[in-house]
């Protein structure tokens, strides 16, 4: 006799059709994006991509559960290193104050004259 939370034997039949074709589907699609981004990545050739740091970050986010070893076979833009480098900033960033993030942003302000212009016209006017 059945226990009340078993599944009949032909309603098992049918989840293990389901999750295997929903399986086979999965890798075609992976095996499809994979492909499409080795010809992406060959049409680019050598050239270095920019990403911005939103890129990054949704990289990261998808990038740091596969681990180096999955990431070094999927990833076709940036090495699996790399991902797991900007994980490790941007853990840096948010909790220790780091001063990876403080030195990044002195760099990107560094050939901005503007803070230096608008503190001096400050002083002027007020000071």
């Amino acid at each position: 006799m059945r226990q009340r939370g078993d599944m009949h034997p032909i309603h098992q039949v049918l989840a293990v059709l389901i999750a295997g074709w929903l399986n086979e589907q999965l890798q075609n699609t992976n095996e499809y994006l994979r492909e499409e981004n080795r010809v992406l990545r060959a049409q680019l050739g050598r050239k270095r991509i920019k990403l911005t740091d939103d890129q990054r970050r949704r990289l990261v986010a998808k990038g740091k559960n596969l681990g180096r070893r999955l990431l070094g076979q999927v990833g076709t833009i940036v090495t699996s290193d790399t991902i797991l480098g900007w994980h490790r900033e941007l853990i840096a960033r948010n909790y220790e104050g780091s001063d990876v993030a403080t030195r990044r942003a002195s760099q990107r302000h560094a050939d901005d004259p503007r803070p230096v212009r608008a503190r001096a016209e400050r002083c002027r006017v007020g000071c």
